[in-house]
């Protein structure tokens, strides 16, 4: 995959935290997933929007199931990051 260096400002106390969950991964790789899930948000917040306009607002009880299943779907994506730190940490 062709990659690109770029330059971005993040807060320095941000920073520390995100270096340190990155761990032996590495910063890019760290920040190019955070990127994924971040454009992947934006592109189903684009769908349910969409979604709206053609068959009218979600209800309340369509909203908390999306966002329950929205909570498992990071405890998911925390379990496999926990998990690959301590097979990187056993290694």
């Amino acid at each position: 995959m062709a990659t690109k260096k770029v330059t971005v400002t993040i807060p320095e106390d941000l920073l520390e935290e995100v270096r340190a969950e990155a761990a032996e991964h590495g910063l890019s790789a760290y920040i190019a997933e955070a990127l994924r899930l971040r454009r992947d948000r934006d592109r189903l917040r684009e769908l349910v929007d969409w979604l709206e306009e053609e068959h009218g607002p979600i209800t309340e009880d369509e909203r908390a199931a999306a966002l329950a299943e929205l909570d498992d779907i990071d405890a998911e994506h925390e379990r496999r990051r926990k998990a690959r730190t301590r097979g990187a940490d056993a290694a």
